[in-house]
């Protein structure tokens, strides 16, 4: 290879790609050696070096100067290998740089191709995939269609970078908002929480910090048109906006909308939220397959379980007198572990024992003795609701097996045997 040549496409390469000059002569000398052995023999001991000043070649095998015409034979082919292989390695490089940074971003790009499931979307200057997992539920999306996702993941393949998008990540809904609603771009709006089952329904609190701008409205816009913007764009997807408040007794109320809800009960021990409502508003605060209760746990933090007044109130009594039934239990402790939320041998089972320990001045040999109980009974009760629901399930078989219309299933749990709480 001519060195002027060797220099020029060097130098293009630092300046263009972005590559130390030094690791470009350093991996054609490597290359040069490696391809000198398979002339003169693996165990032959080869030095090639590139003057970095002029370009030229020079070489010993087992000490003995090599002509210069043929490290040129073996140089020229090597290099431009090399080299175009530098070229390749600094591309993937700059789109790793280019495209790590975006990751929880939103891209938008034009579909090439379905394949499998998996579709194929033109970034610009890289394609990028779309998995059937990152899809929301139900969508389709056809070649030339432009299209919106995150970028979930981003990772090198060879010479080349796989882009990973994603549609189904709680970011991109946030990323719409910050794209349709101007006060949040302006951070006078916040989105503080979030919660998502892609393509069903999402949750997402926010906030204001200038009191004369109502962030639900805002954030609705007039007549709904921004919201429906971003329902549009999410295939229909229903999206609660709730104001968010550090308070969760304020914060519970306001996720699980539209029901309303008489009463909130921490449990901080068990970090669960008992909420109460009249029997009207039930099967609202639940939601289809208790989605609506699902995302409002997520959005607050706090496992909710959805009750009405008199539910608790049988629940309480059962489980004081469950739990004062138990070997080293008495009704006082039984009492103040309801009172702390435990309702159940489920969650006496898995109780800190240094919380119990202090909560009934306890040993540790008393504690474990209760939690064991505890943890029988509770894979008791588990094995006769797993009974129950086979029964039920072959009821409801042999009845649609007549010519008689079933009755509608009920969906709520039968209540535990006398003294056992569930």
């Amino acid at each position: 290879m001519n060195p002027n040549e060797l220099l020029r496409i060097v130098d293009s390469l630092h300046r263009e790609k972005n590559i130390d000059p030094e690791v470009v002569f350093q991996a054609i000398e490597v290359a040069l050696v490696s391809a000198a052995k398979k002339q003169y023999g693996e165990e032959s001991e080869i030095v090639i070096q590139i003057d970095r000043k002029d370009g030229t070649l020079a070489g010993t095998c087992n000490g003995n100067a090599l002509a210069p015409e043929v490290i040129g034979r073996i140089g020229a082919q090597t290099a431009k290998q090399v080299i175009i292989q530098k070229i390749r390695e600094a591309e993937r490089d700059a789109l790793l740089d280019e495209f790590g940074v975006q990751i929880g971003q939103m891209v938008g790009g034009v579909v090439q191709r379905n394949e499998g499931g998996v579709t194929t979307v033109s970034l610009g200057n890289v394609e990028a995939i779309l998995p059937r997992s990152e899809q929301i539920p139900g969508e389709t999306h056809h070649p030339n269609e432009r299209v919106r996702a995150i970028v979930y993941e981003v990772k090198p393949q060879g010479s080349r970078v796989k882009v990973v998008l994603s549609r189904t990540k709680p970011q991109l809904v946030q990323r719409l908002f910050e794209q349709e609603i101007p006060e949040i771009a302006d951070g006078v709006i916040s989105v503080n929480a979030m919660a998502r089952e892609p393509g069903y329904r999402s949750k997402v609190a926010v906030s204001s910090t200038d009191t004369r701008v109502d962030c639900v409205g805002a954030c609705v816009g007039v007549r709904g048109n921004r919201i429906k913007n971003i329902v549009d764009e999410l295939a229909g997807e229903r999206i609660d906006i709730v104001r968010w408040d550090r308070d969760p007794q304020v914060l519970i109320p306001n996720s699980l909308q539209p029901a309303e809800v008489d009463q909130v009960l921490l449990c901080d021990m068990l970090g669960r939220a008992i909420v109460l409502v009249r029997e009207d508003q039930l099967s609202l605060a639940i939601g289809r397959r208790g989605q609506n209760v699902r995302l409002a746990s997520k959005l607050s933090g706090w496992d909710i379980e959805i009750m009405t007044a008199d539910e608790l109130d049988q629940q309480i009594e059962r489980a004081v007198k469950g739990f004062s039934a138990l070997e080293g239990m008495n009704e006082d402790l039984a009492q103040r572990l309801v009172e702390q939320g435990f309702l159940s041998y489920d969650d006496l089972s898995v109780i800190e024992p240094d919380a119990l320990m202090e909560l009934g001045g306890l040993t540790a040999e008393q504690v474990d003795l209760i939690v064991a109980q505890a943890e029988a009974k509770a894979q008791e009760a588990e094995e006769a609701a797993a009974m129950e629901r086979r029964r039920q399930k072959e009821q409801e078989r042999l009845e649609q097996g007549t010519d008689e219309t079933p009755p509608p299933a009920d969906n709520r749990q039968e209540p535990p045997a006398e003294g056992a709480p569930s």
